[in-house]
C-alpha cells in the first residue's frame, strides 16, 4: 500500500490573541478601488440622503471637485480590510477612538490599509483577551483618507497560552479641533439649504439639545449580508449560521457598522445640514443586534466648535463644527428612552453610543 503525502493547509484562520503583540505591523491584503457603485450600493442599503454624497452639483457648489462617497463607506472600506487580521477570530468589537477622516474619498481611489497594535489586556477568564490596533486608510497617492483605534476581544487559541504584559493606551477623550482635516477648497458661501434639505444651519442647535429622528428601519438579513460582502467583512459570526448556532446568542450577529450606517442615516431627519464627518471621538456597540430589530436613533449636541480660519486667528464665518452624540437603540422609538437606567447601565433597548464631530454650515 502506497503512502499517502500529506499536504500542510495553506488556509488561514486569522490571527488569535497569543499572536498580537505590542508594536505589531500589519499590511492588509486587498487594496480596494472604490467605484460609484459601491457609492450606489451604499444608499440602497441605508438609504442615506445627505446632499455631499448624492450630488456632483452639489458637492461643487461648496468647493469640492465632485461628490465623495459617504464618510461611514469610506470607514467600513478601511475597516473591512483589517478583519482577517484583527478580528477573524473576535467574540466582540468593542469600541472605538480617536479617529480622524483625512482628505475625501472619490470613485476612482483605490484604498490601501495598515494597523499597528498599540495595546494588548488579556481578560480574567484566560480564554480570551483585548487587542487594540490603529488602523491607517490611504489613497493611491499615500494620502490619509482615515485614522482610528480600535479595540476588540479576541479568542485565545489555547487557555493554557501566557497573559502578555499588560498595555492599555492612553487615548484621548476628544480629537481636538487642531487634528480636524479640512479639505483646503472647502467654502459654504454658496451653500443651498432648499437642495440639502433644512434651513437649519449652525447656529441653531445648542449644547444639550436632543434630537429624535423619528424614523426607525428594520434590519433584513439579507441587505446585512449585502452590506457585509459590500465591505470585505470576514468576520465569521456575521456569515456562518452553522457555526453561530451553537455560539452564545444561536445565531448570527450583525455587523456594528452596519447600526453606525443605520443611525447616519436615521439622523438626516433633523440634522440634514451635518453634511461631513470630521472626526470619531469615540464609540461603544452597547448590545448586539439581530435580523428583525428595529433600529432608531436621537442625537445630543454636546459641544459646538469654532473652526478657524486658513490663515488667520479669527474663526470662520462660513463653516462650525458640532460634536454629537448620536444613540442607537432596538425596537422602542427612542422618545421616552433614557440612555442609562438609575444604576448608571445602559438602557436595554440601547445598542450604540457613538461620540463624532460632523461640520455643518453656519
Amino acid at each position: 500500500m502506497s503512502e499517502q503525502k500529506v499536504i500542510a493547509s495553506k488556509t488561514k484562520r486569522g490571527n488569535f490573541f497569543e499572536d498580537f503583540y505590542l508594536g505589531m505591523q500589519i499590511e492588509h491584503a486587498t487594496p480596494r478601488t472604490v467605484t460609484s457603485g459601491d457609492q450606489a450600493l451604499y444608499t440602497a442599503l441605508y438609504g442615506s440622503r445627505f446632499a455631499l454624497s448624492s450630488s456632483d452639483e452639489f458637492a461643487r457648489s461648496i468647493g469640492l471637485e465632485r461628490s465623495p462617497v459617504d464618510d461611514c463607506l469610506a470607514f467600513h472600506i478601511v475597516f473591512g480590510k483589517t478583519v482577517p487580521d484583527i478580528s477573524l477570530n473576535a467574540i466582540a468589537n468593542l469600541g472605538y477612538g480617536e479617529g480622524v477622516f483625512g482628505v475625501p474619498l472619490y470613485p476612482g481611489d483605490t484604498v490601501t490599509t495598515t494597523s499597528e497594535v498599540i495595546g494588548v489586556k488579556e481578560n480574567s477568564n484566560g480564554k480570551t483577551g483585548v487587542v487594540y490596533v490603529r488602523s491607517t486608510g490611504c489613497n493611491q497617492r499615500g494620502e490619509e483618507v482615515l485614522s482610528y483605534v480600535r479595540w476588540v476581544m479576541v479568542r485565545k487559541r489555547s487557555v493554557d497560552s501566557p497573559a502578555p504584559e499588560t498595555v492599555v493606551p492612553n487615548l484621548v477623550k476628544v480629537v481636538s479641533v487642531e487634528e480636524l482635516t479640512l479639505p483646503d477648497s472647502l467654502n459654504m458661501s454658496e451653500f443651498d439649504e432648499k437642495l440639502s434639505g433644512s434651513p437649519y444651519r449652525w447656529g441653531d442647535y445648542e449644547v444639550g439639545e436632543k434630537i429624535v429622528h423619528v424614523d426607525g428601519m428594520t434590519i433584513e438579513e439579507a441587505e446585512h449580508q449585502m452590506a457585509t460582502r459590500l465591505y470585505q467583512n470576514t468576520a465569521k459570526v456575521h456569515f456562518n449560521n452553522h457555526t453561530e448556532s451553537q455560539g452564545r446568542f444561536g445565531k448570527r450577529l450583525i455587523y456594528g457598522g452596519h447600526i453606525i450606517s443605520l443611525a447616519r442615516a436615521l439622523s438626516f431627519n433633523g440634522m440634514e445640514n451635518a453634511i461631513k464627518i470630521a472626526a470619531i471621538n469615540g464609540g461603544t456597540h452597547v448590545a448586539p443586534t439581530f435580523a428583525g430589530d428595529t433600529i432608531y436613533a436621537w442625537s445630543e449636541v454636546l459641544e459646538k466648535i469654532e473652526l478657524p480660519e486658513k490663515n488667520g486667528p479669527s474663526s470662520r464665518n462660513d463653516l462650525g463644527a458640532l460634536r454629537v452624540r448620536l444613540v442607537g437603540t432596538k425596537n422602542n422609538d427612542c422618545a421616552s428612552r433614557p440612555l442609562r437606567q438609575e444604576d448608571g447601565r445602559y438602557h436595554p433597548d440601547v445598542v450604540l453610543d457613538f461620540d463624532y464631530t460632523v461640520l455643518m454650515p453656519k
